[in-house]
């Protein structure tokens, strides 16, 4: 496998926030909205995902784009398409909710994700593990588990070798620093 140049693609870790930090991902199925978002992404060659966490208000991914895509296309098309999915069922199922993330912009009636996601380069393993960390500890932080493994919506199991849904996540050790 040949080394990657990181300066044209390079491991980003990435933060995308619910607007106003409203816990709009709580419900399960929109985490799965995610989910099924980021596996198409893998399944289409955009992205290679390291790993992640989905809070019920924001997520966190270390991820990578392709030589086929950019990774700004990539989270822009993902950010976009996330937000349509969540609109279409609180039109359907939760209107009173859906009003709460009215806003009068010109392009737009409805916002769900802040604008101006963290994109931050990665450019040591160091650097790698840290982030990883960071993410697999967050909902223990959040007081949302006792331990990291015990919270489904991330790729802690992953990196431990425990059976998990999750057969988009590439292994860390595939990035050649």
């Amino acid at each position: 496998m040949p080394k990657l140049n990181h300066s044209d693609n390079p491991v980003q870790f990435y933060t995308a926030t619910i607007l106003e930090w409203k816990k709009l991902l709580k419900p399960t199925k929109y985490k799965q909205i995610i989910i099924d978002s980021l596996s198409f992404l893998v399944k289409e060659e955009r992205v290679k995902i390291y790993g992640f966490v989905i809070m019920d208000n924001h997520i966190h991914l270390i991820w990578q784009g392709t030589d086929m895509y950019s990774l700004k296309h990539s989270q822009l098309s993902f950010m976009k398409y996330t937000a349509q999915q969540i609109k279409f069922d609180l039109e359907k199922s939760h209107p009173m909710v859906l009003s709460k993330f009215y806003v009068e912009a010109k392009d737009r009636k409805f916002q769900f994700w802040e604008r101006n996601a963290l994109a931050i380069d990665i450019m040591s393993h160091n650097i790698f593990v840290q982030k990883l960390t960071y993410i697999h500890l967050n909902p223990v932080r959040a007081n949302l588990c006792e331990h990291e493994l015990d919270y489904e919506f991330s790729s802690a199991k992953h990196y431990h070798e425990i059976e998990h849904p999750y057969t988009f996540l590439e292994p860390y050790d595939r990035i050649f620093w």
